[in-house]
């Protein structure tokens, strides 16, 4: 009974970020200022790590992890990129 409503858990999860995945591409895309589209790709980036996630506890495996991690220091480093280029105009000092 417990693998079943696991299973179910992790569906409706992965269901319920692929629609925020979408939402955040909608406000990347259409964002009417630089700043909502930078958010909308932070968004992005923290649902398709979550989303691996998930899918790693559905198969079991590791690897969804460190692609995860990696997904999560990469979308850091070009977030404060991002913000760093919106405030100075350059990233390079």
């Amino acid at each position: 009974m417990s693998l079943v409503i696991l299973s179910w858990s992790i569906t409706i999860a992965q269901i319920a970020l692929a629609l925020a995945m979408a939402c955040a591409c909608l406000r990347m895309f259409r964002g009417p200022r630089a700043q909502d589209r930078v958010m909308g790709l932070d968004t992005l980036y923290i649902n398709s790590m979550l989303l691996l996630l998930t899918q790693g506890i559905r198969n079991g495996t590791a690897i969804y992890f460190e692609a995860a991690l990696i997904i999560g220091l990469l979308g850091f480093v070009s977030s404060v990129a991002l913000a760093k280029f919106l405030m100075r105009g350059e990233v390079i000092e």
